[in-house]
């Protein structure tokens, strides 16, 4: 979405238009998000940030001044602003919290139990869209897009054409995309 499109969501957000609402979610969610992981490292913690953000945006939007600054850029600095306060009430509660463990506060890296199994879960649907190709043209997206042959590679293995080779990926990837969604 252009830089205008985005000022125009928030001029309509100031006026508490939700539909405007849902579409500068929509537009903006994942570069926000993406700011808040970024200075957050914990993608839980991240989400729960952009949340606070998309209310801080409602009720905030009518402090946006088109003229002062780009609206992206007004985005960006309240999830910033966001995130660094929740940086720093970490590290109070931290050094309030009289913790004796200076390992209790090392994330760990393996992920829990639910997301494994939502991992699992999703595997487990891919692999079933992925039955749903032709063998062959099944080969060729898990070649392109797993093992990063290039087209030409694709049309050598697979002895066909190289128009054909993006025929079969572009049409695969919209089965995959049609099973994934349905």
């Amino acid at each position: 979405m252009s830089e205008d499109g985005i000022a125009d969501l928030l001029e309509r957000v100031a006026t508490r238009d939700r539909t405007a609402f849902r579409a500068l979610y929509s537009a903006t969610s994942a570069k926000l998000l993406g700011v808040c992981l970024r200075i957050l490292g914990n993608r839980a913690e991240a989400e729960e940030a952009l949340q606070e953000v998309f209310t801080r945006i409602w009720l905030n939007a009518a402090r946006f001044d088109a003229g002062r600054a780009r609206a992206m850029t007004w985005l960006i600095a309240v999830a910033r602003n966001h995130a660094i306060d929740r940086l720093r009430a970490r590290r109070e509660d931290m050094a309030g919290g009289g913790e004796d463990d200076p390992f209790a506060t090392i994330a760990d890296p393996e992920p829990g139990v639910e997301a494994q199994l939502v991992a699992r879960g999703e595997a487990r649907r891919i692999s079933d869209c992925f039955d749903t190709l032709e063998p062959a043209r099944a080969a060729a997206v898990r070649g392109a897009y797993l093992d990063g042959l290039s087209y030409a590679d694709l049309a050598e293995r697979h002895a066909i054409p190289l128009n054909t080779v993006r025929t079969w990926l572009r049409r695969g990837l919209m089965r995959l995309k049609e099973c994934l969604e349905g």
